[in-house]
């Protein structure tokens, strides 16, 4: 049996190899099917990239840590929700892949400014502990909380827009207490921030979370961010903090379940890769299916001298079947390689777009080709191919001695 197969395949070779044009016609098709797949795949991976890691550092963090039912429950009542003013380290130990974590208060109230007011969403930050979180977040003018003096703010650039201050204004900040009273301070406006998220930058300042507890007359913080060395040990690392925290006190949460936008995003994006991976499919089986029917038709009293001489017809259908496969094999590696070379140059090239729905400004793509979507990519190309060997194959060993000798005579 491996003889036979391996007969066939050396005699699958010099057949492609004997008839160039078409083989070359099909190695075109198919290449370029792989190398359309890999752009448009490699486009979405990044961006789905990007946005995974811009909405961890400039927003969740990896995980969060809070009270049981806080964001069910607390985002009303988050002061009956609060962690204690402890450090977060002592609780959660060292972990080697922990590079931060830090607390955070969040409120709502009021800012003005002279005559104009407009209500805020407030978080109060730890600056330092923050920083390496909030490395996504963009300091558009002025500077930011590490810069600055304690009693300053560090407004989003719609908000600050909607207030009209610059830089060194001062705001007036009004809140109602944990306890129902209400409470005012004055605070001086270090920069403006922006992130790629719109919505976020219309509503939110961060300010010291102490300066933020003593406004809101409260110790502790609704939630410890915790930032990881890298984003593929976050389900690992909950699941041992939530083996190490009572369930009963802590609520661990991935940075995945927090983020809705980014979750609907990559189910969206995930329909249109499957869509493209399905015309480039069907595109590849009518080409490939078309050119080595047209083999058959060429070859069809080659075919009938072959049987007469007494090869079987599973050795027909074998030796079709190892032509569509080596074209598969060699039309997949080229594509994937050639895929890989022009996403470098695109890369290196930048991709121009224009600020998306929900986003304030544009940004320069690129390609990124994991390896999952390079192993999708070159199945994609050999899969099809077999696939499409499968009917002209099948045909060919079907046919009738006596009419294929008698062909084009």
């Amino acid at each position: 049996m491996l003889g036979t197969l391996l007969s066939s395949t050396r005699l699958a070779a010099r057949n492609l190899a004997r008839q160039r044009r078409r083989t070359l016609l099909a190695l075109a098709t198919l290449c370029g099917g792989v190398v359309a797949y890999l752009l448009a795949g490699g486009f979405i991976q990044w961006i789905l990239h990007d946005m995974r890691e811009t909405t961890i550092h400039a927003q969740l963090g990896h995980i969060q840590i809070t009270r049981p039912h806080y964001l069910s429950e607390g985002l009303s009542d988050p002061y009956n929700h609060l962690l204690p003013a402890t450090d977060a380290r002592t609780l959660i130990g060292g972990m080697a892949e922990i590079v931060t974590v830090t607390p955070r208060l969040a409120f709502g109230g009021l800012i003005s400014k002279g005559d104009a007011t407009v209500s805020f969403v407030g978080e109060g930050i730890a600056p330092r502990l923050e920083a390496p979180i909030a490395r996504a977040i963009n300091i558009v003018k002025g500077a930011d909380l590490t810069e600055s003096e304690p009693r300053s703010v560090l407004m989003g650039e719609g908000l600050a827009a909607n207030l009209g201050t610059s830089p060194g204004d001062t705001v007036v900040l009004l809140v109602t207490t944990a306890s129902g009273g209400v409470n005012a301070v004055e605070l001086k406006v270090a920069g403006l921030f922006a992130t790629t998220t719109k919505e976020y930058d219309d509503t939110v300042l961060r300010m010291p979370i102490d300066i933020a507890r003593q406004l809101m007359r409260v110790g502790g913080a609704t939630s410890w961010v915790i930032l990881l060395d890298q984003t593929e040990s976050t389900d690992r690392v909950v699941s041992v903090l939530q083996q190490t925290l009572p369930a009963s006190e802590f609520e661990v949460i991935p940075w995945h379940a927090l983020a809705d936008f980014y979750n609907k995003t990559v189910e969206l994006f995930s329909k249109q890769v499957g869509v493209v991976r399905l015309l480039i499919a069907l595109i590849v089986i009518l080409s490939i299916s078309n050119t080595l029917s047209m083999t058959v038709v060429e070859r069809t009293g080659e075919i009938g001298t072959s049987m007469a001489l007494g090869v079987t017809r599973a050795r027909v259908l074998l030796q079709f079947l190892c032509e569509g496969t080596l074209l598969g094999l060699v039309g997949g590696a080229l594509g994937v390689a050639l895929g890989h070379i022009v996403s470098e140059i695109i890369s290196l090239m930048g991709i121009p777009m224009p600020p998306p729905p929900g986003m304030a400004r544009g940004y320069t793509g690129a390609i990124r080709i994991p390896l999952s979507l390079t192993i999708d990519a070159f199945l994609l190309g050999f899969v099809t191919t077999l696939a499409a060997s499968a009917l002209p194959a099948w045909r060919a060993s079907r046919l009738n001695i006596v009419d294929a000798l008698r062909h084009q005579r």
